[in-house]
């Protein structure tokens, strides 16, 4: 039995491969130059200047306990959008854009980590790998980290 199709932007941090509702997403940056902002806390790389707008790039790296990126900080970005505005979120590689059927949703596993849990709305089992699906625009974790970004 097939539910309705979701489609799903794709990447990678560490080893962990995430999913965001193609509809949360605005857009897709294959590298982008990050300004630093002295006294941020971990998770917040910087700002990009998106054609003129300022946006905040969230380091996916600290909010899930592992190790930094890459220290240059021209990383891949997932541009979602937030109720503060867009927000790049810095990945470690870009995916295909997925259309998966609901039936293979499910909500996150009891067991899952605690620094994934906050920000992971349910999963997809894909054949080899689990699909986790963030929620980039509701998650209460991001929403608070975007905030410290917007003074």
């Amino acid at each position: 039995m097939s539910g309705p199709s979701t489609s799903y932007v794709t990447f990678n941090v560490a080893t962990y491969f995430f999913g965001v509702s193609a509809q949360d997403v605005q857009e897709v940056l294959c590298e982008q130059r990050v300004t630093h902002v002295p006294l941020a806390p971990p998770a917040l790389a910087g700002l990009i200047n998106l054609r003129g707008q300022i946006v905040p790039a969230i380091n996916m790296h600290p909010l899930f306990g592992l190790d930094s990126a890459a220290e240059d900080l021209k990383l891949p970005g997932v541009v979602v959008r937030s109720a503060f505005g867009p927000v790049s979120l810095l990945v470690d590689a870009i995916g295909d854009v997925l259309e998966l059927d609901s039936s293979s949703y499910e909500p996150p596993p009891v067991n899952m980590d605690s620094s994934l849990s906050t920000f992971v709305r349910g999963v997809h089992k894909l054949p080899g790998q689990l699909l986790l699906i963030l929620d980039a625009g509701q998650s209460s974790g991001l929403q608070a980290l975007v905030g410290t970004a917007r003074v």
